[in-house]
């Protein structure tokens, strides 16, 4: 566990192992990305563990350790996979969570790893196609985009195939010219964060929160901009001291009137966030909206009167009403290999949505330490394990060149 004045300390170890030394109730926030299952890129570390129900209760143990660090209240954000998102759902209520929401991050940079059946069949009959460019995964045809920033599942990864593998050829037998244009897999554009909470030790929320510092969500310092000029500050940045007052709008230049929009369980990257909006144009909003059965004048909901609600009169496109992560290419680093690097802009606002002021951010599957350098940049403090060592060595390095550049040099980690 940490010690006073630690800033952050990654183990190379088990996660179980590295959680059971730990004292109940010592972290704040839990903020992990766990395998999900498919033998990603040929992984061990990311197989489905003999199966379904192997695998659930594989999670389901490592999360109920997490479950005993949390504090009462203690929020978790658990990365997952679409195709495996239920899996990892079951892992955490059999672990004690209680699922409050699912965040889904959105992304245009994925490619689709789709089979291509009129190509397989030719190869079944025997039927060569020599205009066919080969190259890339096996049984694998990648059709269009630029292959030289190659992305899977809203993650970096190295570039390994063929820039000329999506040229299918010509379909040779009967049978595959039928079947030309088939596939078996669409493009990953979507990602889960399981949001769960430990259950309260209190009656409630208000009194959790006294009690604990956790059991909230952290509304104001999460708020989507209005426009150019407010934009949601890190947490560092209260009020220029390191963690502002409890109830901080957590923006820059803001007035009681503009909040800034209320965080929503939705998030883009930027790609995705300009896909929507080639799809909306511009969008106006006037500054009075008549809202039918809405909040009457005696505070009921769905009294039946028609009331005018006072709205912020802006225009854009429909992206400004979400969170749009803005990660840099630089973010990964030249020696960072890790297949599933998350962006530090993204894992930092999950940080800040969960963790309570001054919290200790826990993730049981460290990897090369993004979320770290994510909590260090938001003035949390870390506790990582991660299994393979080469990734320990890499979120070292990370975690400690961001330390000793951050505006707390004072606080140091621990190897």
């Amino acid at each position: 566990m940490l010690n006073e004045g630690e800033r952050w300390r990654v183990i190379c170890g088990d996660a179980l192992e590295m959680m059971r030394a730990m004292p109940d109730n010592s972290v704040d926030a839990v903020v992990t990305d766990p395998p999900a299952g498919i033998s990603f890129m040929g992984k061990t570390w990311d197989s489905d563990k003999g199966g379904r129900r192997h695998w659930i209760a594989w999670l389901s143990e490592v999360m109920a350790e997490t479950l005993r660090l949390l504090k009462p209240g203690g929020h978790a954000l658990v990365w997952a996979l679409p195709r495996t998102s239920h899996w990892t759902a079951m892992a955490l209520e059999d672990a004690g969570f209680e699922i409050r929401d699912c965040i889904y991050h959105l992304f245009g940079s994925g490619f689709p790893k789709s089979l291509d059946v009129s190509k397989a069949i030719d190869e079944l009959a025997g039927a060569k196609r020599e205009d066919a460019i080969r190259g890339g995964h096996i049984g694998m045809s990648v059709q269009g985009g630029d292959m030289n920033n190659v992305q899977e599942l809203g993650t970096s990864v190295p570039h390994s195939i063929n820039k000329g593998a999506h040229t299918r050829g010509t379909p040779i037998t009967p049978e595959a010219q039928a079947w030309e244009g088939w596939g078996t897999a669409l493009k990953p554009a979507a990602e889960c964060w399981w949001l769960c909470r430990k259950p309260l030790s209190e009656p409630t929320v208000a009194a959790n929160v006294l009690q604990w510092g956790t059991g909230a969500l952290a509304i104001d310092a999460c708020r989507i901009p209005t426009n150019g000029d407010k934009t949601p500050a890190p947490r560092g940045q209260y009020g220029g001291s390191h963690i502002g007052p409890v109830g901080h709008s957590g923006l820059r230049n803001s007035d009681a009137d503009h909040l800034g929009r209320w965080p929503a369980n939705l998030i883009l990257d930027e790609v995705a966030a300009a896909e929507m909006d080639a799809q909306s144009g511009v969008l106006k909003s006037g500054a009075k909206s008549k809202v039918q059965n809405g909040w009457g004048d005696n505070g009921i909901y769905g009294n039946g009167k028609p009331h005018l609600k006072q709205s912020i009169a802006n225009e854009g496109y429909a992206s400004r009403f979400f969170y749009v992560a803005k990660a840099s290419r630089s973010e990964r680093g030249k020696d960072n290999v890790h297949p599933t690097v998350k962006s530090v802009v993204l894992m930092r606002y999950l940080c800040r949505l969960i963790t309570p002021p001054k919290g200790i951010v826990l993730d049981c599957f460290a990897g090369s330490g993004s979320t770290g350098v994510a909590a260090i940049q938001e003035g949390f403090r870390f506790y990582g394990a991660e299994l393979e060592s080469r990734y320990v060595e890499i979120a070292r390095r990370r975690l400690e060149q961001e330390a000793m550049s951050s505006q707390f040099p004072e606080l140091v980690g621990v190897r």
